[in-house]
C-alpha cells in the first residue's frame, strides 16, 4: 500500500519544490534556490503559511515590487546558467497582473521562472471577491489568464490532485533548453489550504537531465561542406552559447578555423574582448568591424541567436548576393530562420563537432582575412580608446567616459547589469568584456527597471562577485523599489546611476523620425506648452538614500575614479551618482554603423519629419528578405 502525507496544496508544493535538481555534464544544482513573495488575502495562509512551515527547507526572500521579483530571479537564473532559478509567489489581483512584464521578459529570453499568483476562489462560495475580474461570457476566466500568452506553461490548479501532473510539466518545461521560460501555476486561494493525501513519491528527490543533443550526421555534413566552400564566413554568437556554457568550445572554434566571431547583445562575451578573432557587437548596435564583416559574408553561422531586428539591422545588414546562412541552435524554430541551413544542437556539443570536423579537412580563412579583420578591429579599439579617455579630469564626464572610468576598474570578477536606454547601446559597441558572464545585458525585452533587482539575483547567485546595476535616470524612476530589498537582505550590489535628465535614447531616436524629441525630456513645462524649460529639480541621489542605500556623488572624472573604486570595495549597497555632459543629446560614443527600421510618418508637414521620411525610404529600399 502506497504510504501518504497529508498536507496542504501549498506545503505539498513548497515540499515538492525543495527536492527538485537539474544536472549537466555531471553536474548536480538545487532547481528551485528560494522563492520571493509579497503577500495579501490570495496568498497569505496558503503559500504564506507553507514558507512559514518548511522554512528549513525553503528560502525566502522578500520583495517590494512583484514585477521585480520576477526580474531577480531570471537575474539569479542567468548567472546560474538557466539551472538553477527562484520561485516568485504573489496574491490575487494586481500582485498577479503585476508580473505580467517580467514572465514576458523570462520567456524571451528563454529564462527559468516559476511563477505562483493566487487566484480567486475555485469552489466561489462568494461570487465576485475583492479584486476578482467577472467576466461575463466565462466563470472560468480570471485576470490570471494574462499570463498565458507570456508563459512556456500555465495551468490554474483547481483540485489539490492536479497538482501533481501539473508539478512535474512545470519543472519539465523549466529545464528544457528549447521550451524554457516562464512557468505559471495559477493557485486558487481556496484550493491552496485545502489538505490531500499525498503520495510520499511525489516529494521524492528528482534529478531533470539538461539535455546536450550532438548534431544530426546529415546536417553536420552539409554545415562542414558549407564552411569550407566561404571565404569570407563570420560566426555571430548568441545568447545560445552562454546558456549551453560553450565559451571554450567557441573559442577552440575561432582559434582552429580563425573564423572572425562577433556577438548580439545577448551573446556578447562569448569570446574575450581581447582574443584575436573577436570582432564585437554585430547589428544597429554594433562595431564598424563587425558590421562590415557581415556587409560582405558570403556564409554567416549563426550559433544560439534568434536574428532580432537589432542583429540583421532590420534585414539591410547582410548584402552579400550569396550570402547563405547555417543556424547551429538547439530550438528548431530559431535553426530554420533566414531561411538558413538548419544544425539542430546544444551550442557546446554543435561546436566541438564542427572543430573536430574542419580541422580534420586542415580548415582555416585566408591570411588576408585574418589580416583584414586584425587591422579592423585594431582601429575601432582606438576609436573606443578616444570615446573613454578623459583629457580634463576636474569636468563632468559625458556617459561614454564613465564607462571608460569603470572599464579600467574592473576585471573578470565584475558582472555588468543593464537593460535600456542609451547604455545598451553604448556597451555593446564600447565594453570589453573579460570573462564569459561579465556582460548582463537584457536586450531581448529591454525593459526598464530590470537592472537593480537583476542585480541582487545575481549577487544571490554570485556572492563572490562585483555586480554593478547601470542604470539612467529614466530607468531609476521606474522602479527603484528593490534598493529597500538589497539593504534588508545586505546584498552588496553597487549601483551606477547616471543622470542625463530624461530619456536620452528615446529623445536620440524621436529627433531622428522627426518627432524633434518629443515627450522626451525630464523638464518644467514651458509657457508654449512644451517640456523645454529648466531641468526638473529631482535628486535622485538623495531618493537613493532615502531607501537606506549608502550613496557617492561624483562631479567630475576625478570624483567618478575615487567614488566607483570606494564603492567597488564596499560591502554594503552602495550607489555612485553622476550627471553627466550633453544632457539633451545621446550619449557621444560612435554612431550607429547599421540601420533600425523605425517606421516614419508617412505624410508630415513639419520639415524634420519630411526629412526623416526621405532617409527613411532610402533606407528601406536595401531591405533584403533571405530565402534561399
Amino acid at each position: 500500500m502506497t504510504s501518504t502525507t497529508r498536507l496542504t496544496v501549498a506545503q505539498a508544493l513548497v515540499r515538492f519544490l525543495s527536492a527538485q535538481y537539474t544536472e549537466r555534464d555531471g553536474t548536480r544544482h538545487r532547481l528551485i534556490g528560494a522563492t520571493w513573495g509579497i503577500f495579501g488575502h490570495g496568498n497569505v495562509a496558503g503559500i504564506g503559511q507553507a514558507l512559514v512551515e518548511y522554512g528549513d527547507v525553503m528560502p525566502y526572500h522578500q520583495g517590494r515590487n512583484e514585477q521585480a521579483m520576477v526580474h531577480a530571479a531570471v537575474g539569479y537564473a542567468r548567472q546560474s546558467g538557466r539551472l538553477s532559478t527562484h520561485a516568485v509567489t504573489t496574491s490575487i489581483g494586481p500582485g498577479a497582473t503585476n508580473l505580467v512584464t517580467g514572465a514576458a521578459l523570462a520567456t524571451i529570453n528563454h529564462l527559468p521562472v516559476l511563477l505562483l499568483p493566487g487566484d480567486v476562489f475555485a469552489a466561489r462560495p462568494a461570487d465576485p471577491v475583492l479584486q476578482q475580474l467577472e467576466v461575463p461570457y466565462a466563470g472560468d476566466v480570471s485576470v490570471n489568464d494574462c499570463l498565458r500568452p507570456v508563459s512556456r506553461y500555465f495551468d490554474r490548479i483547481t483540485r489539490p490532485e492536479a497538482l501533481i501532473p501539473s508539478a512535474l510539466q512545470a519543472m519539465r518545461v523549466l529545464t528544457d533548453p528549447v521550451e524554457t521560460g516562464a512557468v505559471t501555476l495559477a493557485l486558487p486561494q481556496d484550493v491552496q489550504t485545502e489538505a490531500y493525501d499525498w503520495p510520499e513519491e511525489f516529494f521524492a528527490e528528482r534529478t531533470w537531465v539538461v539535455r546536450r543533443p550532438g548534431a544530426d550526421p546529415t546536417e553536420l555534413a552539409e554545415a562542414v561542406r558549407a564552411i569550407r566552400g566561404a571565404r569570407r564566413p563570420l560566426l555571430v554568437a548568441g545568447g545560445g552559447v552562454h546558456h549551453s556554457r560553450a565559451e571554450a568550445a567557441l573559442a577552440e572554434f575561432a582559434a582552429v578555423t580563425r573564423i572572425p566571431v562577433a556577438s548580439t547583445q545577448a551573446g556578447k562575451g562569448s569570446l574575450r574582448f581581447d582574443h584575436p578573432q573577436d570582432v564585437g557587437g554585430v547589428g544597429h548596435t554594433g562595431t564598424a568591424t563587425a558590421d562590415e564583416l557581415a556587409r560582405t559574408a558570403d556564409l554567416v553561422i549563426g550559433v544560439g541567436t534568434r536574428y532580432t531586428d537589432f542583429t540583421t539591422a532590420s534585414g539591410t545588414l547582410f548584402a552579400h548576393p550569396d550570402v547563405r546562412f547555417l543556424n547551429l541552435n538547439i530550438a528548431p524554430y530559431d535553426g530554420h530562420k533566414l531561411a538558413g541551413m538548419p544544425l539542430i544542437a546544444d551550442a557546446r556539443s554543435g561546436l566541438m563537432e564542427l572543430t573536430a570536423a574542419l580541422d580534420m579537412h586542415a580548415y582555416r580563412v585566408g591570411a588576408s582575412y585574418v589580416a583584414e579583420y586584425t587591422e579592423d578591429k585594431e582601429r575601432w579599439e582606438q576609436r573606443v580608446d578616444a570615446c573613454y579617455e578623459a583629457d580634463e579630469p576636474d569636468v563632468r564626464p559625458t556617459q561614454p567616459q564613465v564607462l571608460g572610468v569603470l572599464d579600467a576598474l574592473v576585471d573578470e570578477s565584475d558582472v555588468i547589469v543593464n537593460a535600456a536606454g542609451s547604455l545598451p547601446g553604448d556597451l555593446h559597441k564600447l565594453w570589453r568584456a573579460r570573462s564569459c558572464d561579465q556582460y548582463h545585458v537584457e536586450y531581448g525585452y529591454s525593459c526598464m527597471g530590470y537592472e537593480i533587482p537583476a542585480a541582487i539575483g545575481v549577487k544571490l547567485a554570485a556572492p563572490e562577485r562585483h555586480v554593478w546595476a547601470l542604470v539612467g535616470d529614466g530607468t531609476y524612476l521606474m522602479m527603484p523599489t528593490e534598493i529597500v530589498t538589497a539593504v534588508q537582505e545586505g546584498v552588496a550590489i553597487k549601483v551606477l546611476l547616471v543622470q542625463n535628465h530624461g530619456y536620452a535614447s528615446i529623445g536620440g531616436l524621436s529627433e531622428e523620425t522627426g518627432a524633434e524629441r518629443f515627450g522626451t525630456a525630464y523638464r518644467h513645462r514651458a509657457a508654449d506648452g512644451t517640456f523645454t524649460g529648466a531641468p526638473l529639480p529631482v535628486d535622485l541621489a538623495a531618493n537613493a538614500a532615502s531607501l537606506g542605500m549608502r550613496v557617492l556623488r561624483a562631479k567630475t572624472v576625478s570624483d567618478l575614479r575615487a567614488a566607483l573604486a570606494e564603492a567597488r570595495d564596499a560591502d554594503t549597497p552602495t550607489c555612485v551618482y553622476v550627471e553627466t555632459q550633453t544632457a539633451d543629446t545621446v550619449s557621444g560614443p560612435p554612431p550607429a554603423q547599421a540601420w533600425w527600421d523605425v517606421p516614419v510618418a508617412e505624410t508630415a508637414t513639419r520639415p524634420s519629419a519630411v526629412k526623416a521620411r526621405e532617409l527613411y525610404e532610402r533606407h528601406v529600399s536595401t531591405r533584403r528578405r533571405h530565402l534561399c
